[in-house]
């Protein structure tokens, strides 16, 4: 398959605009420029919405990157976070078509009983998806990245940190969204040394044994801070020669360290991470993490705006630069101490810090 590299996709030369920020007064996180959609502005001016699979600081990351999106395009931006999951995301699908927005990037967060709804926004917008694909829906194109490869690219940290082997636990927020299972088995793969096929699923309750190796199991909480604590809890007490824990959502880590710090064993079991939240890069700093896999949200968020924005347009795919096969590839990165210094400054950057 081939891919093209992240910022060259659009060469868009648009009229810059001013952006601003505004608050939900409900349970999201909700941001536009200058007029938010359906507000009333020009007509020429794209209205888009860009909406998350959740809350957390990896979506904050990408707001920004819809943000300046919406300056470089001058278009208009509504960044919606579900807090209460799948029905909270059909709420604000369907509140953006009634708003008449011209397009929407979606991260589904159940793909497979979410089609009839994507196909629905599909009829009325634009549609693509972000960070998580929906491949049986019609949507025009994917923006993010192969969450098989980056798992196996976290796979081969965890084989790093642990060359010996051992018990080990993995930590994600839930398995019904594509890129989790895509993420999961990645990694299972990579350090049990299997062929590549992102089509195999390991049952998430079953412990692997294999080789050197022994997972003791997957651990979901659907996004619920409290129960990925607990998990981490849980799997610190049932297996108290644990080796190391692997976390695939970005506040995953966090919670991993807060219980190994409370269970005086922190720096005793190796952390691997996945995404940027700064108790992770932190943890990379002080050695009480080994590394993580990145992604790029900035670039998820920019990218989504930007496409839908030339989509309303009259542009195409094709003069957008979008490959044949829809989907458009932001490659992830392996971050550890010798490169978590140079990243969190880019990171900090991208966010105005």
């Amino acid at each position: 398959m081939k891919y093209l590299s992240g910022i060259s996709l659009f060469a868009l030369t648009l009229a810059l605009a001013v952006a601003g920020c505004t608050k939900s007064q409900s349970g999201g996180s909700v941001s536009s420029n200058t007029t938010a959609a359906g507000g009333g502005g020009s007509s020429a001016k794209p209205r888009v919405g860009y909406v998350t699979n959740g809350v957390a600081s990896f979506w904050v990351i990408a707001e920004a990157g819809c943000k300046q999106a919406a300056s470089e395009v001058d278009a208009n931006v509504e960044v919606l976070m579900p807090a209460e999951g799948i029905s909270d995301q059909k709420r604000m699908i369907e509140d953006l078509l009634t708003k008449g927005v011209d397009g929407i990037a979606v991260s589904p967060i159940d793909p497979e009983n979410q089609t009839e709804l994507l196909n629905k926004a599909a009829k009325y917008a634009k549609l693509i998806t972000h960070d998580s694909d929906a491949p049986d829906a019609n949507r025009l194109c994917y923006i993010g990245m192969d969450n098989y490869t980056a798992g196996r690219m976290c796979g081969k940290l965890v084989a790093e940190a642990m060359p010996d082997g051992g018990k080990l636990a993995i930590f994600i927020g839930r398995l019904e969204q594509d890129n989790a299972r895509r993420r999961r088995q990645g990694v299972i793969d990579e350090i049990l040394g299997r062929s590549e096929d992102p089509s195999r699923f390991d049952p998430p309750d079953a412990e692997i044994k294999e080789g050197k190796w022994h997972i003791v199991g997957t651990y979901t909480d659907q996004f619920d801070r409290a129960q990925g604590k607990a998990n981490a809890e849980d799997a610190m007490s049932r297996h108290p020669d644990l080796n190391g824990m692997v976390g695939l959502f970005a506040y995953n880590p966090p919670l991993m360290l807060e219980a190994l710090k409370q269970g005086n064993k922190l720096g005793k079991v190796k952390v691997i991470g996945f995404d940027e939240a700064d108790e992770t890069l932190q943890g990379i700093k002080d050695g009480s993490v080994y590394g993580t896999v990145v992604q790029n949200p900035f670039e998820y968020g920019r990218q989504s705006v930007t496409l839908l924005a030339g989509l309303a347009r009259g542009k195409s795919l094709a003069d957008l630069g979008v490959p044949a096969d829809g989907f458009v590839n932001i490659p992830a990165r392996q971050i550890r101490k010798d490169n978590v210094e140079e990243f969190w400054a880019e990171l900090k950057k991208n966010l105005g810090e």
